[in-house]
């Protein structure tokens, strides 16, 4: 008996035989039909005997074709490469499932999206205010329905409702949504005392594009562009793990060499991201002549970029079933990507040695790892706070699992930790470059994708630069995209900035928030 089965037999044992239709899928995940009311049970059971936790939560409007929604939860093993998927149905009359975010922080957010797009309230939430909706959407407009049709919006001026702190001292001081420069609008609300932060509370979806809505009807093969687009920082993390959820779907692999492609890219996209956070940092100090470079440099990739793939932000490189370009012939990526990164560690030696920068970076913006394990957060951040987790090592996608490399993890969660993270990782990216191009191997660069089974259901998660991305896909009866949900870090580590700015000083929020740089547009989906 392989472990997921016996993770398997021993589940529906300790349910109680409650556990329906129990099946293995994919060699590594277990599925079944739960009660939404035993979940509490089954999430207990999964991180008291098994250690693992709650990854996703997903909803569905299946009141068309089963005459109920459906509430996916997926439960991921940290190190161990296996998953449970469960499926609650919902009546479709009064939709209600029990609330999981007492035990488990991550819930919390999954629930509150999930009343705000589809009207499935969470019973014993202990926070039950809207999370994507706004003062302008009408009480019972719920966007993801099957049925729902956009109605007249207007604002009416309906203030959120920031839990307040009060006290002697305590002043209040909004920041945005409208911010200086051309990045997205959040608000942030500061309470200080002095210029002592003491709470923080962030209200993001500002920009909420309905991009699940859109992939809704789209043939398989014609989301990858609008997967792309999710995060123009992060095209080829959001890309491919739309591309591997596709493919598990219609149960096909791409094929090696195309895996092996996927890793160059993936990285490729991890450096340049990474060399220019360094260099963002770094100005927040006042060092501006680092970022400076960092940024020459970044262009420098970017050039690289347009020749691997013939776009700057690597868009059209993939495509359901593998890639759509090969390894260039007349560009030694290995030789520009190590001189890229020996230039980057030269910026980094003079940063090293500039001690104001660095009492700027030491002890500033801490997240502590139990902090960060209960908020569930992802990527450098949390490697930054002492939380061993990397989707590459330990959920091995493309071909990462034929390419070892180092997971550096700090534990002084403070700004200088993920900052140094980002660099170690850019070492660490530029050698997974080199061992994939020496070990390409030859081949086809796509596989045929059949089509997909009505009502299939599949996920994936690759290891963005900022982290985990998990994209889980269902097919409709046509083979047309039914339901397609996103989940970028930056909608686990948003939250945790708020705790890595207590006790700092307002003025120390731009380099803190710098060093998570989390995504506006990943987040407002």
């Amino acid at each position: 008996m392989t472990r997921i089965d016996s993770v398997g037999a021993a589940l529906q044992s300790a349910m109680g035989g409650t556990l329906a239709a129990l099946r293995i899928a994919g060699g590594r995940h277990v599925r079944f039909t739960v009660s939404p009311a035993l979940v509490p049970e089954l999430a207990a059971i999964l991180r008291q005997t098994f250690g693992a936790d709650l990854w996703v939560m997903m909803a569905d409007d299946r009141r068309r074709t089963a005459g109920r929604y459906e509430v996916h939860y997926l439960f991921a093993h940290p190190r161990e490469n296996w998953f449970v998927d469960a499926t609650a149905p919902v009546a479709a009359a009064a939709p209600e499932i029990v609330s999981l975010a007492a035990f488990h922080y991550p819930a919390s957010r999954f629930e509150r999206e999930i009343f705000d797009l589809f009207g499935i309230r969470a019973i014993g939430h202990p926070d039950p205010r809207p999370l994507v909706r706004h003062a302008f959407w009408p009480e019972d407009y719920f966007p993801l329905r099957k049925d729902a049709h956009r109605p007249a919006l207007e604002d009416d001026g309906t203030a959120f409702p920031f839990g307040e702190v009060g006290g002697e001292g305590v002043f209040e001081i909004p920041v945005g949504p409208v911010h200086a420069g051309v990045i997205e609008p959040g608000h942030f609300r500061f309470s200080v005392v002095g210029e002592t932060i003491i709470d923080m509370k962030p209200r993001l979806y500002f920009t909420h594009k309905g991009t699940e809505k859109l992939f809704e009807g789209r043939l398989p093969a014609d989301g990858v562009a609008l997967a792309e687009r999710v995060s123009g920082d992060s095209t080829i993390g959001h890309a491919l793990a739309y591309c591997q959820a596709i493919e598990s779907a219609a149960r096909v692999e791409a094929p090696r060499r195309a895996r092996y492609l996927r890793v160059i890219l993936l990285e490729l996209e991890r450096i340049y991201n990474h060399i220019a956070d360094v260099g963002a940092i770094a100005n927040d100090t006042g060092f501006a002549v680092a970022q400076a470079h960092c940024l020459r440099i970044r262009e420098r990739l970017f050039e690289l970029n347009k020749s691997v793939a013939g776009n700057r932000l690597l868009r059209g490189a993939l495509q359901v079933g593998g890639v759509r370009m090969d390894a260039p012939a007349r560009v030694d990526v290995a030789a520009e990507v190590d001189a890229a990164v020996a230039d980057f560690q030269d910026v980094v030696e003079i940063c090293l040695r500039n001690t104001l920068l660095m009492d700027r970076l030491e002890g500033t913006g801490q997240l502590f790892v139990k902090t960060a394990r209960d908020q569930g957060v992802l990527g450098f951040v949390a490697r930054g706070s002492g939380v061993d987790r990397d989707a590459r090592r330990d959920h091995p996608f493309a071909a990462y699992g034929e390419l070892p490399f180092e997971v550096p993890v700090l534990t002084t969660g403070d700004v200088k930790a993920r900052t140094l993270v980002r660099i170690e990782e850019v070492h660490q990216s530029a050698a997974l470059i080199r061992r994939a191009l020496s070990a390409l191997p030859a081949g086809p660069l796509a596989s045929p994708v059949p089509a997909i089974q009505p009502d299939e259901s599949a996920f994936s998660i690759v290891e963005g630069w900022r982290g985990a991305i998990t994209t889980w896909v269902t097919a409709g009866e046509d083979g047309s995209l039914h339901r397609v949900k996103i989940v970028d870090p930056s909608f686990l580590n948003w939250r945790a900035l708020s705790y890595a700015l207590l006790g700092n000083i307002v003025p120390d929020f731009p380099l803190c928030n710098k060093s998570f740089n989390q995504s506006y547009s990943g987040n407002d989906l």
